[in-house]
């Protein structure tokens, strides 16, 4: 590659240099994909399909723009990420929440699809390295990996902090320690750096969304009850100061000297595909073996005859009958605060009742979901309640037989 070659496809990259202000950057927008769209479809009660409809139409449009765009704009590429992350767990979100798609089918459909991707992309432009994005072809596949990477971390975090019960803080913890053992296997071991970089860049994305959900789910589910608005102000104007921080300073600007396309040779090849094979063994093996611990440890066990949910759903509709009557008396206050209730105690169960009958938990799950954003919304109407709940103790009532 000639000087002035190498210097044009510099000026056309469309990724900032990777610095630790990349990694913390990256993990604040996978914080704030997991609360925002928690924000949107809770809080402000949208509901699951509408929230993904706008968030898909929000990142379409700036996605053009970051197409559009001849040269690396912290701004236009950020927000994109934020987007893309948002977008990312919605669709998790409504293959689980929506359509009852488990969270196991999910990890594995998206881990083909990531692996495929990669593959694909590999031998088409013979590189996967984040400083080689200088063509349309190269950053459409850069962003479908990582529309496919929030995909399948959020799928991954939710498999073993929810439905696993692991919880919120130690799913963080674990990821945490898995990044800080690929900076070693890199920093001492000499583990490819396009490997350990997207092996990294997978993982954030259940960090952020435990730190997220840490943060913002309430002491009863085991977070810090910062709430999802606070929680996602907190992070978007901390991706804002480091962003102008970045556009100032332009630290995070590809330097003009680096190669950024280097030659491989057989051996060095050969080398990059027995690490990846070595690593997609290792991640199977630890990644069956801790679900399997998990879930014969932590997964309250179920008697073998109980296949229904039949008397398991008493609690649930003794709560919705206290929401019912009191917002039947107007008294929202104490409504907002049964629903916490309901919230807790349904997520507490969650990995029990679902192991009972996947697919009515799934359609019961669905309708909490609307009970819940109706009465949690700002200006409660009391007809959108009486209707979500009537629905909700509908469907309660006649699983619960």
């Amino acid at each position: 590659m000639s000087a002035n070659q190498n210097k044009l496809k510099i000026l056309l990259s469309k990724v900032p240099e990777v610095t630790i202000f990349f990694w913390i950057i990256k993990v604040l927008c996978t914080t704030v994909g997991e609360t925002f769209s928690d924000f949107i479809n809770v809080n402000l009660g949208l509901g699951l399909t509408l929230t993904t409809i706008i968030m898909g139409i929000a990142f379409i449009i700036v996605l053009y723009l970051q197409f559009r765009a001849t040269k690396y704009v912290p701004g236009i590429y950020w927000l994109t990420v934020v987007l893309i992350s948002v977008f990312g767990t919605l669709v998790t979100d409504n293959l689980t929440d929506g359509i009852g798609v488990p969270l196991e089918t999910s990890t594995i459909v998206f881990s083909v699809l990531l692996g495929l991707t990669f593959l694909i992309w590999y031998l088409s432009e013979k590189t996967l390295s984040i400083h080689s994005i200088y063509t349309r072809k190269r950053e459409a596949f850069y962003w479908l990996t990582i529309l496919f990477t929030f995909a399948l971390g959020t799928a991954v975090g939710d498999l073993y902090s929810e439905q696993l019960g692991l919880g919120y803080l130690k799913t963080g913890i674990i990821v945490a320690i898995i990044i800080a053992c690929v900076f070693v296997a890199w920093k001492f071991f000499k583990l490819d750096e396009i490997l350990a970089f997207w092996i990294a860049y997978i993982f954030t994305r259940p960090l952020g969304a435990s730190l997220g959900d840490y943060l913002s789910q309430s002491k009863e589910n085991g977070g810090l009850a910062l709430g999802a608005t606070v929680t996602s102000v907190i992070f978007l104007i901390a991706i804002l100061a480091i962003i102008i921080f970045l556009a100032v300073t332009k630290l995070d600007i590809i330097s003009k000297s680096e190669d950024i396309s280097p030659n491989q040779t057989n051996g060095s090849r050969k080398n990059v595909l027995t690490q990846t094979i070595a690593v997609l063994c290792i991640f199977l093996v630890v990644g069956i073996g801790g679900y399997v611990w998990c879930n014969n440890n932590i997964v309250p066990q179920t008697d073998a005859s109980q296949t229904t949910l039949s008397g398991q759903l008493t609690d649930f509709i003794h709560i919705e009958n206290d929401m019912l009557n009191d917002v039947n008396s107007n008294d929202f206050s104490s409504a907002k605060k049964r629903a916490d209730d309901l919230e807790h105690d349904w997520d507490t169960s969650e990995p029990k009742l679902r192991k009972i009958d996947r697919k009515t938990w799934t359609q019961i799950d669905g309708t909490i979901d609307s009970v819940l954003a109706a009465v949690r919304s700002k200006k409660p109407d009391a007809s959108k309640c009486k209707s979500a709940l009537n629905n909700s103790l509908l469907i309660l009532n006649e699983a619960n037989k």
